[in-house]
């Protein structure tokens, strides 16, 4: 007799594919998965090798989270087509919770950096650093957009791109380098939302990869003037040239329990 005609117990049977017994069984009461045959004196369930590729199929499908109902509808009318068409909807499903996982971790990550650069930073300091061209989401604002229109702005956005919860992205102000050369140091003129992973398409801000002029200022709103006073400065005393849009965003919010010890970090392109 060929080897795989040879049936298997149940416990045999499960201790192959890594699963308990009382699995099997369930399967066997609820018409998903029959043994192969059943000793008519004692009830034994026997199984055999053929059986293993449709049982690894439903694991399989458990593991992606497909119902029993589903399982069972997909079993009665098993092929390729509807199999393909079942795995197809679940890997599209499977994809967006990775996509969202790296979302998560990316956020987390820029979490981290912030606390590291809390923990080892020089709040006088004005360095040079290298940055990554970012796409971002931006809104338009002037110096008449009050706060509650900010908020339902920024909202709009985060519904478009379906964010769901604030954490999932990063916030920030941008205000341009001709304001800030011509002393017009509260025209701000965009909010941006950086989204994780999110692809190019028309209509977004891309910051430029580069050399940027990163700067900290912690406290009183009404000093940042001076602060960029100090950076452009150094900007000259450097010969550096800077260009495009100052990017601000506040990274210790989540440690802190009054705007004065709020930490604006403020990185703007230099020009090669």
């Amino acid at each position: 007799m060929n080897k795989k005609d040879k049936l298997l117990t149940i416990g045999q049977f499960a201790a192959m594919h890594g699963i308990n017994k009382k699995t099997l069984m369930w399967y066997d009461e609820i018409g998903l998965f029959k043994p192969a045959a059943v000793n008519p004196e004692n009830g034994y369930r026997y199984y055999n090798y053929y059986q293993s590729p449709i049982l690894e199929t439903i694991l399989l499908l458990r593991e992606l989270d497909v119902s029993i109902n589903e399982i069972q509808n997909f079993m009665k009318n098993r092929s390729a087509v509807n199999l393909k068409c079942l795995l197809e909807e679940k890997i599209a499903k499977l994809d967006m919770q990775i996509t969202h996982l790296q979302a998560i971790r990316t956020t987390l990550c820029t979490h981290r950096q912030n606390m590291s650069t809390l923990l080892t930073m020089d709040l006088s300091e004005i360095s040079v650093v290298e940055k990554e061209e970012r796409c971002l989401v931006t809104v338009d604002i002037d110096q008449n957009t009050s706060f509650e229109q900010e908020v339902e702005l920024i909202t709009a956005k985060t519904e478009k791109y379906q964010l769901g919860r604030l954490h999932k992205a990063s916030y920030g102000s941008m205000i341009s380098v001709d304001n800030l050369q011509s002393g017009c140091f509260d025209g701000y003129s965009k909010l941006f939302i950086e989204i994780p992973f999110l692809p190019y398409q028309a209509g977004l801000h891309i910051t430029p990869s580069g050399k940027y002029l990163r700067a900290f200022h912690k406290g009183d709103w009404n000093k940042i003037p001076k602060r960029y006073r100090e950076i452009l400065n150094y900007a000259e005393e450097h010969n550096l040239t800077l260009h495009g849009f100052s990017y601000e965003m506040g990274i210790n919010e989540n440690v802190i329990d009054q705007i004065e010890d709020y930490i604006l970090q403020i990185e703007i392109p230099i020009a090669e």
